[in-house]
């Protein structure tokens, strides 16, 4: 069974299977929101829900956390339509949200 776990030193959750990382969530957090900016699954593990399930925990997390979710990578764009329970925690993204994103890798 697929875990999520935060690794906040890396700005990142990441997906397990046995211990094993078989995805992650890259994020930088601007304020009281966190920026999802990039969500990847293994293509071995592909094709099984598994994006969801990662999105889902970093998604349920930062909410617990107090912040708001940005969605920038595309996976969370289209996902977070799908959930509109997660609506009231959903903020647009902008260009200081885009630049904290190009600030990271600085």
């Amino acid at each position: 069974m697929a875990t999520v776990q935060h690794r906040p030193h890396e700005q990142r959750y990441v997906l397990l299977d046995d211990e094993a990382e078989i995805g992650e969530e890259k994020y930088v957090d601007a304020g009281d929101e966190r920026v999802l900016f990039h969500t990847v699954v293994s293509e071995d593990h592909a094709g099984k829900g598994l994006a969801s399930v990662l999105v889902r925990g970093a998604v349920d997390d930062l909410i617990a956390s107090g912040l708001k979710v940005v969605p920038v990578c595309p996976y969370v764009k289209a996902w977070l339509p799908k959930h509109p329970e997660y609506a009231d925690h959903v903020v647009a993204p902008t260009r200081a949200h885009v630049r904290a994103i190009a600030q990271q890798g600085s």
